[in-house]
This record gives structure tokens, C-alpha cells and sequence, in this order.
């Protein structure tokens, strides 16, 4: 019974990693598997990497390889930092890309989750629901491309210089002014001047950890 329900975990980490392009957390193995309890499936992980058909990263969010594929995955995977969290009212300040080795934490993402194979990314936690209607909750990371210049309807990091707060919307340049749309019908469009507005990055890609 448990080398069969080792097989399953086995089987659901790698269907979900080629699904979504990153490693499952605890909670998503337990409901996919249909295991009673995270802590057994932490029993089933910890069997698994004894005996060496997977690959964990204790200090790293989503990070469980499959060994007979690590040395395939690994030139597909790259370690992106996260930087900080999107929350009104706090500035998110991105360090210089050589620094961003010092970051204290990361996560292990599939490169063909980023456009056109970028790899000078960075993450950011999000606080709030404006954007649910763009399949980005609370609690999840954006993928960030750090970019000055964006076209209307990508979703932004955008610092609102006069307020002092940072906002995750969609993007309108809209004669002198910009529209930073919310994705949720609850929600209205705030204007700005042009000049009030930076942009800190472009969101290239979205990790769903709400409910890991």
C-alpha cells in the first residue's frame, strides 16, 4: 500500500510539474493524491528522497525534483529571487540585478514560463484580490520583468510617486493620463497623470501558492 502510494506522488509531481512548470507544494500533492494529511504525505516525499527518486531544496519554496530527470530539468530551470511584497502604502525597491544573488529567498521555476527566455527576473509577493479576474490572488507571486516602458494591458507594478504606494493593475495610457484597471468587477479605475506614475516591472508569469 505505501510503495503504491509512493508511486501516485511520484506520478502527480510529475504530471504537475509538466502542467504548470514549477514543483507542487504539500497541500496540492495531498489533494491530488487524495492523502489524508500533509504530514503523510511528508512521510511519502521523505521515502521517496531516500530512496533517491526525488531531489529537495529544505530552504527553497516548490523546489522537488524528479532525480532521473534533474540533469534534463535543470538547464530548463532557473532560480528567481523574491523581492519583496506589492502591499499599498510600502514601496517595493528593486536592488541592481548583480545583487540579487543575496536575496533571502527564491524560488525554483521552469524557464519556458518566461517570455522570450528571460532570465534577469525577479518575484513579488501579492497583498490584495484587484486583480482576480486576471488569475492573480492574494498570497500568490508575480514573475517580474524589471521594464520602464509597457503597452497598454500589461499588468504592472506601478509606484504612484505622490501617494507613495505601490499597486498591481493593468496598464491605459490614456492621452495625459493613465488608467490602472483592477480585474475585479467589485473594483473601480484610478487615474493618474503620466508623471505620477512609474513603472517598476512587468508581470510575465503568475505562481498560484494561495492555497499551498
Amino acid at each position: 500500500m505505501g510503495s503504491e502510494t509512493r508511486e501516485k506522488v511520484l506520478q502527480f509531481i510529475r504530471r504537475f510539474k509538466e502542467k504548470k512548470g514549477y514543483a507542487p507544494t504539500v497541500r496540492e500533492i495531498a489533494e491530488g493524491c487524495r492523502i489524508s494529511s500533509p504530514s503523510v504525505v511528508q512521510y511519502h516525499l521523505d521515502s521517496l528522497e531516500q530512496e533517491g527518486l526525488i531531489s529537495r531544496a529544505r530552504e527553497k519554496f516548490r523546489s522537488i525534483n524528479l532525480t532521473k530527470e534533474k540533469d534534463i530539468e535543470e538547464h530548463k530551470q532557473i532560480e528567481v529571487p523574491i523581492l519583496g511584497v506589492i502591499a499599498a502604502g510600502h514601496p517595493v525597491w528593486v536592488p541592481p540585478a548583480d545583487t540579487w544573488d543575496t536575496a533571502s529567498e527564491r524560488i525554483v521555476v521552469s524557464t519556458h514560463l518566461l517570455a522570450r527566455g528571460k532570465k534577469n527576473v525577479y518575484a513579488l509577493r501579492v497583498r490584495g484580490n484587484s486583480m482576480v479576474d486576471a488569475m492573480i490572488a492574494d498570497g500568490d507571486i508575480v514573475i517580474m520583468e524589471p521594464v520602464k516602458r509597457v503597452n497598454n494591458g500589461d499588468v504592472v507594478a506601478a509606484w504612484l510617486k505622490n501617494e507613495q504606494e505601490i499597486t498591481l493593475k493593468k496598464i491605459h495610457f490614456e492621452g495625459g493620463q493613465v488608467r490602472l484597471q483592477p480585474c475585479n468587477p467589485y473594483m473601480v479605475p484610478i487615474y493618474h497623470r503620466t508623471d505620477n506614475v512609474e513603472i517598476q516591472g512587468r508581470v510575465i508569469a503568475v505562481i498560484r501558492v494561495a492555497s499551498a
